[in-house]
């Protein structure tokens, strides 16, 4: 496809107008820049309003208005029973069975709940493995857990060091690391993109490599949900967690997500944080003294759902149920594609992308280090977004652009290149 590929404003506008979704942009609220359009590139840290959000919230508000307490039962969405109502649409997304996900809470708070499940150490079998560098709310959990439960993160935690050349792991750093490492250790914690440089892990294949060490296994989905088709069921990863307010779309510090796999839906010897939401859907409101937890993801609830949060969560999932996560990776391959070409052919002397060249090893983002240095790419991004177009800076020299396809077109990748030009010849 690169062979085909043009670096003209002219020919990026036909591939929109060929685009079958193309009409998925009108459905998002883009930031206007000096009277146009803003080139938003980042949804990998917080995704575009969906129009019809205003008007979900509306309906729940009015409901509260004119209902009080019996918007749980008489409400146009009955409140008792909201979580469910995203249930299908995020089973369909993240490739799970409906009973194992349940949107609840934040990713922080849902990483302890899973981590209270399913890190259960000993005193032979104690260690938890992640990435070096891992994002500060995995590292501050892991460590977190391992004091906890009397450990020291100096024993306890392994840091797995990138093995290649921009950064990223390879999998025979993994498979070496469970190699030497995987009696001791418990569980096995690694995100499903890497938020700095953008690399995407085989879920799958990590799950048999630590499973056959005797591991737990769990992913954060953060840089993940809505931008890789997921296959969490068949992954055999024992659970999984994510935030929504990236590629998912549902507002700043949206409620998050959890899986549990189906063959711990009925474990009655994973320990776990009880919460009366939790209980069994039966025989919750008999206020028993005894905790029976509803079988699958829900058991793991703590308290009732947040209505507010969960409404723009629900026309998101309906947006990409309509457009299918499978259109949705095509369109993304071909931007992020085109980006790294435009990237390559015309920014090559501004700009080097340390994102993984091969597809199945990343999503929509591509980590971009500036040429020359932090307060060159720091002038670079400060200059970006003073002229409209958006992505975000991560330390010590990485701007990452990443092409959303419910909403980014190739026009705005030819104006991330423009824009980078303009400043590399711009007069001293």
């Amino acid at each position: 496809m690169s062979n085909a590929y043009q670096a003209t404003l002219e020919w990026a506008r036909a591939q929109d107008a060929a685009d079958p979704l193309r009409a998925f942009r009108d459905e998002f609220l883009i930031p206007p820049h000096d009277g146009r359009a803003s080139h938003y590139f980042c949804g990998n840290s917080l995704g575009l309003q969906p129009r019809a959000v205003r008007e979900a919230l509306t309906a729940e508000l009015d409901d509260w208005g004119a209902l009080a307490v019996e918007g749980h039962f008489k409400g146009r969405q009955p409140w008792l029973d909201y979580h469910e109502y995203v249930r299908d649409d995020l089973a369909e997304l993240v490739g799970a069975l409906p009973s194992e996900v349940v949107a609840m809470n934040t990713l922080g708070v849902n990483l302890h709940l899973m981590m209270v499940s399913f890190y259960r150490p000993t005193p032979d079998r104690h260690a938890i493995l992640i990435e070096a560098g891992a994002f500060p709310t995995d590292r501050y959990a892991v460590e977190s857990q391992i004091r906890f439960h009397g450990f020291s993160p100096t024993l306890s935690l392994i840091e797995l060091e990138p093995d290649e050349p921009n950064g990223t792991l390879s999998m025979g750093a993994i498979e070496r690391a469970l190699a030497e490492h995987g009696e001791r250790i418990a569980l096995v914690l690694l995100p499903g993109v890497q938020y700095r440089t953008g690399q995407a892990f085989d879920l799958k294949a990590i799950t048999g490599l630590a499973h056959r060490q005797g591991c737990t296994v769990g992913f954060d989905l953060a840089h993940a949900v809505g931008n890789l088709p997921l296959r969490l069921h068949d992954s055999g990863a024992d659970f999984a967690v994510w935030c929504s307010y990236k590629y998912l779309n549902s507002g700043p510090g949206a409620v998050a997500g959890a899986f549990v796999h189906d063959r711990h839906a009925r474990t009655e010897h994973l320990p776990r944080f009880a919460g009366w939401w939790g209980h069994d859907k039966q025989s919750r409101f008999r206020m028993g003294p005894e905790f029976v937890p509803t079988p699958g993801a829900d058991g793991w609830q703590i308290s009732n759902p947040p209505i507010l949060s969960l409404a723009p969560l629900r026309v998101s999932l309906q947006i990409f149920h309509r457009a299918g996560m499978a259109r949705l990776r095509e369109k993304s391959l071909r931007l992020t594609g085109y980006l790294e070409w435009l990237v390559q052919t015309q920014l090559a002397d501004v700009l080097e992308s340390v994102t993984p060249r091969e597809t199945e090893r990343r999503g929509s983002q591509l980590s971009l280090r500036v040429l020359g240095g932090r307060e060159r790419g720091r002038a670079l991004f400060e200059y970006l977004m003073e002229h409209g177009v958006v992505g975000d800076w991560r330390e010590p020299d990485v701007i990452r652009i990443s092409p959303a396809p419910l909403y980014n077109r190739f026009e705005d990748c030819v104006g991330f290149a423009e824009a980078v030009r303009a400043w590399a010849h711009r007069p001293a």
